[in-house]
């Protein structure tokens, strides 16, 4: 019996988006799936997505109850909700490729988290970067984010290994906290090194905009001080210092990404942290 995956996507003000996120769920060349849509905002995006001839069973449209929320808050509802085994993180704003969820299925049959390249684009469409592309490979806590140095929201996992619930303390990189509490039980995840996940880099969202690089310091500080306190125990011992580890790097980038801006406009963050990863290698 095939598996299948529930897709969870939190909405706030995503008229603009969501229907190319759904389109690109409706395109997949896995059939088993089931899409939840989680209203933040009191829209009623079902009716919304019918207005664009996206109608399918397989959708399903919940709210969270509230308005604004909070992401996190609407993903920890469909959470609770759903009964699939597989589940997968999907932005209003982003797309999967076509074959991503085959291939990330056929991965969860011996990993229990899967994560993928990216391709990044900007609200123009314009292609910004690749994020993690090379050989697919296991990857250790230790050192997955040298590999997926950007963004956490294109991870899959099977929730009969290893599961968990998003933290609503902290305002941002609450993908990468999600991540930490699943390498609890899983030793290693799996990553695919081909794009398969459309990642759209918004000038005003959580991981971009003004204010938003105090809120991503407060959270990457707070997520360090959990690691160092033993927090976070990982099924691979080496986890904690390895995460750790690439905090502190990242924190150092975030210092002096603005300078960096200056002496070169229109630098991306990431591009601006790589070179000081390679620089720092993992720890061994």
């Amino acid at each position: 019996m095939a598996e299948t995956v529930a897709i969870i996507t939190p909405c706030y003000r995503a008229e603009r988006w969501i229907g190319a996120a759904v389109r690109s769920v409706l395109a997949q060349s896995w059939p088993d799936w089931e899409h939840w849509i989680v209203a933040d905002d009191g829209a009623d995006y079902e009716a919304m997505l019918a207005a664009e001839g996206l109608r399918d069973p397989r959708l399903r449209f919940v709210s969270s109850g509230a308005i604004g929320g909070g992401a996190s808050r609407a993903r920890n509802v469909a959470l609770d909700a759903l009964t699939a085994s597989y589940a997968a993180i999907l932005d209003a704003d982003d797309r999967f490729k076509p074959d991503k969820l085959a291939q990330a299925v056929a991965a969860l049959g011996h990993h229990g988290i899967v994560s993928v390249a990216l391709d990044e684009y900007d609200e123009t469409g314009r292609q910004l970067r690749l994020v993690g592309q090379g050989p697919d490979r296991e990857l250790s806590p230790a050192v997955y984010k040298w590999t997926s140095l950007s963004m956490d929201s294109m991870i899959l996992w099977d929730r009969r290994r290893t599961d968990a619930r998003y933290d609503l303390e902290l305002t941002n990189m609450t993908d990468l906290e999600l991540l930490l509490q699943l390498y609890r039980s899983a030793r290693a995840s799996w990553h695919l090194g081909t794009p398969l996940h459309d990642y759209l880099k918004l000038s005003v969202s959580m991981s971009n905009g003004p204010g938003v690089t105090e809120k991503m310091i407060r959270s990457k500080r707070e997520m360090l001080r959990r690691l160092e306190t033993g927090f976070y125990p990982m099924a691979d011992a080496r986890g904690p210092e390895g995460m750790a580890a690439f905090l502190r790097i990242s924190l150092r980038a975030e210092e002096t990404y603005d300078d960096a801006v200056a002496a070169q406009p229109a630098l991306l963050f990431e591009d601006h942290l790589e070179p000081m990863l390679r620089a720092h290698p993992p720890p061994a």
